[in-house]
């Protein structure tokens, strides 16, 4: 059997409407171990010949075997990995990559190869192959920096990196002086006598081919004359292969998948550092487009976050639990008509809702508050608890809030809004005065800080502040069982100036009396523990807007089962929130943000738009290279990988500045300009994301584009 076998090979190029016959049935045989000229004028059909030889190229019709196999019938992927297992090519134009070491040059058919190397191993045997060529001190210089001479050496090098059976040679010393071209001849005739490689040069030159040991003379797409062998070399196969099947390919090709990307990540790291330049300027369209939407998220997060805290400072994160509604004959007496509201069930709230944060019980009342020769009606007259603060989020201006221990005294202190400070003092320090409200004073002991109007208008600074059994005992006078205690400050018959508040009317109807009657006096300093002791409402705090729905259902199972309200019968309680306002003030702050997220998604997309541009540029001046690769043995879809490795790690390279540039923006902003912005990990890893598959979408097109490119084709492109 031999080593190559044609049979009626034929080549048509098809020039629009016209056809150029080229070869017009070529047979011949081409044994192991033969060193072949094929020779003959510009024209001829030989360099064609060694296309097809070279599966390059394929034949219009006619049959080739390489080794009893069929190398006609094969995938363009079979040939690829044929072209790298048993093929090397030298070119006449050397078709070295540039800017990059003669070392480097010599070991890229490697990337390629299915018995991948480790990088050491790689290096020694392309050093070795450099030493044999004569180029052992010019390892790492790149293209520019050899004689042709020695780029034709480090071509024979690369050639020969796979170890192949078969050599191709187009007219080898076609760029080279005579002294140079001897030495690359007798190059090529110790690798035939010594290492049995077959060779096979294509060259016009008669003093040329006398290197060969058999010459082919072609003339017009057909051989005319053929010289006998003066030699029949004997030797063995050498770095030969069995024949390449696709299933042996691709179980070679896939159990190496690590070594393949590592490969891929090398050789696209490789292409981009060849223009670094070019490649920084590429990226500086997803480095503006990462950190802009990085620096409008944390400004828009920032922005909503200090929305969501001035909104729940308002109250919207508060519920406000209401006692039932009474009724008679059809006729209802309004909220809180029906006393079932306790302290103890703002206790149970805090401590068995989850959602909830804070709980305190609210007495309401209305009069005048006075102080010297001045007096006003402040909108708001609270009795709580200190933890009424934390419920509300409002801060003390100066000055301290009413302890627990003053609840339980029903102390005579009280804490004013800025509104109340500045109607009663006008300009004098209130800390320490004292107030009358119902004619019962009260100690001033801290100033609120200024809250303004609520999400209804009114002034929340309009308020005072005193221990809740300070203002039901001692200011409102009303007892426990009386209906609404808020209705209860004006007094009823009594002058105001003449009563003074106690809890001996607590049982009105009363008509036996065990006891002597204590005098009003007596009643004022020691209040008596009673039965049930209600308040006017509840006022809760949910630990965030996002968990109020579960707060109202929370408080509404705790609320019936410490009423005993059975299944079936209505609540005797309402609970009140801002769920609407809440959402109508967030949507406008989440609208803000996402508006101008879409504004930064733009400048990436910009961004993707410069990388596919960059790329289609990359491809068309990189044919050759491209060309020069799927002959040495890359697939298809190894030209698509490193295509699109280089623009995914062109996007991933941009993101990762991208990000810190977004976020020295984000700083800079608060520092300088005092915005609020907040660290977003969501839109970090976003940003990222999606820059890198910008990267993916923008570069899979050029990646494909230099994929389907034909080998023989992209060698020939200028």
């Amino acid at each position: 059997m031999e080593f190559i076998e044609l049979r009626d090979l034929y080549k048509t190029y098809h020039l629009g409407e016209i056809d150029v016959p080229v070869l017009k049935g070529i047979s011949l045989t081409v044994s192991q171990g033969e060193f072949v000229a094929l020779m003959g004028t510009s024209g001829s059909g030989k360099t064609t010949l060694m296309n097809i030889l070279g599966c390059l190229d394929r034949p219009s019709s006619g049959d080739y075997w390489l080794e009893g196999q069929d190398v006609v019938a094969l995938s363009a992927d079979e040939w690829a990995q044929l072209r790298n297992q048993k093929l090397g090519f030298v070119f006449q134009t050397f078709n070295l990559l540039p800017r990059t070491s003669a070392l480097e040059n010599v070991t890229m058919p490697l990337s390629y190869t299915a018995a991948h190397l480790s990088d050491q191993e790689a290096r020694q045997r392309a050093e070795d192959l450099l030493h044999r060529v004569g180029l052992a001190g010019r390892l790492d210089h790149e293209p520019s920096q050899l004689s042709g001479g020695q780029q034709q050496r480090v071509a024979i090098a690369r050639a020969l990196i796979n170890n192949p059976s078969l050599l191709f040679a187009d007219e080898p010393t076609g760029n080279l002086d005579s002294k140079t071209s001897d030495e690359v001849l007798e190059l090529f005739r110790k690798l035939n006598e010594e290492a049995g490689v077959t060779i096979i040069l294509v060259t016009h030159d008669a003093n040329v081919a006398r290197f060969a040991k058999r010459i082919i003379r072609i003339t017009d797409g057909r051989v005319e004359a053929e010289e006998p062998q003066t030699q029949k070399a004997q030797g063995e196969q050498v770095g030969g292969s069995p024949p390449v099947g696709s299933e042996v390919v691709t179980k070679l090709r896939s159990g190496l998948a690590w070594l393949r990307l590592q490969w891929m990540v090398r050789t696209a790291l490789h292409g981009l550092r060849r223009n670094v330049m070019r490649a920084a300027l590429t990226t500086l369209g997803i480095v503006i487009g990462v950190a802009a939407v990085i620096a409008m998220m944390e400004i828009g997060s920032g922005s909503s976050r200090a929305i969501q805290a001035t909104i729940a400072s308002m109250g919207a994160n508060n519920l406000l639990v209401l006692p039932g509604t009474a009724s008679s004959g059809g006729v209802s007496f309004g909220a809180g008509s029906v006393m079932t509201l306790t302290p103890q069930d703002a206790e149970a709230i805090l401590n068995e809702s989850p959602a909830v944060r804070g709980a305190v019980p609210v007495v309401r009342a209305r009069t005048q508050v006075i102080y010297g020769n001045r007096n006003w009606v402040p909108s708001f007259i609270y009795g709580t608890t200190p933890a009424w603060l934390d419920v509300r989020e409002w801060g003390l201006a100066e000055g301290d809030m009413f302890t627990e221990r003053d609840v339980r005294n029903a102390s005579k202190v009280c804490v004013l809004g800025q509104r109340l400070v500045r109607e009663l003092f006008q300009g004098e320090n209130p800390i320490g005065k004292e107030v009358r409200v119902q004619n019962v004073s009260f100690r001033v002991i801290g100033v609120l800080t200024a809250k303004g109007a609520n999400m209804m208008g009114m002034d929340q600074d309009d308020v005072l502040l005193a221990p809740w059994t300070t203002i039901k005992f001692r200011v409102t006078g009303a007892s426990a069982t009386t209906a609404n205690q808020s209705a209860a400050g004006s007094g009823s018959g009594a002058s105001a100036s003449s009563t003074v508040n106690s809890l001996n009317q607590i049982y009105p109807n009363a008509q036996n009396q065990l006891y002597p009657i204590p005098s009003a006096t007596q009643a004022a300093n020691t209040p008596q523990p009673v039965r049930f002791i209600n308040v006017d409402q509840i006022l809760t705090a949910g630990r965030s807007t996002q968990e109020i729905p579960a707060a109202i259902k929370q408080i509404t199972q705790i609320l019936r089962e410490r009423h005993r309200i059975g299944p079936g019968e209505p609540d005797d309680f309402s609970i009140r929130d801002m769920t609407e306002m809440t959402k109508a003030l967030s949507s406008t702050g989440a609208m803000m943000t996402k508006l101008l997220l879409a504004v930064a998604l733009i400048s990436l997309l910009v961004g993707g738009v410069g990388i596919m541009n960059i790329m289609l540029v990359s491809v068309t001046e990189r044919t050759r290279e491209i060309g020069l690769r799927m002959a040495v043995g890359a697939w298809s879809r190894d030209i698509l990988q490193q295509f699109l490795a280089e623009s995914v790690i062109l996007c991933f390279c941009g993101g990762v500045v991208g990000i810190l540039v977004g976020r020295g923006i984000s700083l800079l902003v608060r520092a300088f300009l005092g915005w609020p912005t907040e660290l977003s990990l969501g839109a970090i890893v976003a940003a990222f994301a999606v820059s890198v598959t910008v990267g993916m979408v923008f570069g899979f097109y050029p990646a494909w584009k230099a994929s389907r490119l034909d080998p023989i084709i992209a060698l020939r492109y200028e």
